[in-house]
């Protein structure tokens, strides 16, 4: 065992219950409990302290530190004894970066990625979709001053997001639909769209232009402006973007960016054998 392994120490005992409940499951409600852990100390990169990460999970204490020790032992999670918080140990983001290289899409979307900074000026994004939600990948950092952007490996709505709302609108009416029952339409900011007829309207708009705009709907002061990579199949695999302050992004760049952005991706499909898919009239 790792000797920075905090000695287990006198915390109340597991409800019966939960004891009940691991003696049925077993190590299949352990590695659950873990993965549920390592999600929440994922959600801020300030770190957690154990009650607050018990309380955040739904878990004693106890149960916490057990699954922290365990984790530490393997660097999943460290523990920063200065201020008595856990974070995200390296071990989580080299297994996390296997999937961005099993996606090896990722690597060969970096000088396209380049060519969008370089052109806007911009800091241009690759992202993709999981479970219904955006998760960027990868970026090329602005050498503009810039204010706080969703992190790498970050978690966005779709219905939030510029790279969301791109992938939103290859989507059906009855997908997208879904969608929304399933998660909502959160109010980020006073002009996120919340109202499913407004979404609507504005991926028609996405879909006539090619390109999608996050207009100042998840966070004050920034814009972004994406649009769809696609696979051989002629379906979503990825999107791009760039985004920036709106006093840089204005309303008179919008038209020319979206056009450098759209183009950009096209360029993408193209060099991983995608397919652009068929306008509908």
């Amino acid at each position: 065992m790792s000797k920075n392994v905090i000695r287990r120490k006198s915390f109340e005992p597991r409800s019966p219950a939960e004891a009940d409940y691991e003696a049925r499951d077993g190590g299949v409600q352990s590695v659950d409990r873990a993965l549920s852990i390592l999600e929440t100390l994922a959600e801020d990169d300030e770190g957690y302290r154990l009650s607050d990460l018990a309380v955040r999970t739904g878990l004693s204490t106890s149960t916490v530190h057990r699954l922290l020790a365990t984790l530490e032992s393997r660097r999943f999670v460290q523990f920063d004894r200065a201020e008595s918080k856990w974070h995200v140990g390296v071990r989580s983001f080299t297994v996390g970066a296997s999937f961005a290289r099993r996606r090896n899409f990722t690597a060969q979307a970096v000088p396209y990625l380049r060519k969008l900074r370089d052109l806007t000026r911009e800091t241009a994004n690759l992202a993709v979709v999981d479970d219904e939600f955006i998760i960027v990948l990868t970026r090329m950092e602005s050498r503009e001053i810039m204010r706080s952007l969703t992190k790498v490996g970050g978690r966005v709505a779709m219905v939030t997001s510029g790279v969301g709302k791109a992938v939103l609108a290859t989507y059906s009416d009855e997908d997208v639909g879904a969608i929304i029952r399933h998660h909502g339409m959160p109010r980020l900011t006073e002009k996120s769209i919340v109202r499913p007829s407004d979404l609507f309207r504005e991926l028609q708009k996405i879909r006539a232009q090619g390109y999608a705009i996050d207009d100042e709907e998840a966070q004050m002061g920034l814009r972004c402006v994406a649009a769809v990579v696609y696979d051989d199949r002629a379906e979503p695999l990825a999107a791009i973007s760039v985004s920036g302050m709106t006093s840089r992004i204005t309303d008179e760049r919008l038209p020319e960016i979206g056009r450098v952005v759209r183009e950009a991706a096209a360029e993408l499909t193209a060099a991983l054998g995608g397919l652009m898919p068929e306008k509908v009239s």
